[in-house]
């Protein structure tokens, strides 16, 4: 499975409305679960970003559509990146031409 790290803010429907904000969170964790990914882990922060998220997806599909459902909803914005462990990433470098 492929590793995704979200970067996630508050909109400000999200922020007024953030005693729901564990509701939301185990809910996405759920919908992830069902997908066929899991949870890495989860951490609430302060500074550029609200919440950083690290997950396992079975396919850049399923990650784009939790994605779309959860910024659909309004109480947050996203960025998304693929990551690669660094293992892996040697050995992509290690076959470079």
């Amino acid at each position: 499975m492929s590793h995704y790290i979200l970067l996630i803010k508050w909109t400000e429907q999200g922020i007024n409305k953030i005693q729901e904000s564990s509701n939301r969170y185990n809910s996405f964790k759920t919908s992830l679960e069902k997908a066929g990914g899991k949870m890495v882990g989860g951490y609430y922060t302060f500074g550029e970003y609200d919440v950083v998220i690290v997950i396992e997806a079975p396919s850049d599909e399923v990650v784009m559509s939790l994605m779309l459902k959860v910024g659909s909803a309004g109480n947050v914005r996203t960025k998304t990146m693929k990551a690669f462990a660094a293992e892996d990433a040697w050995n992509i470098i290690k076959n470079l031409p």
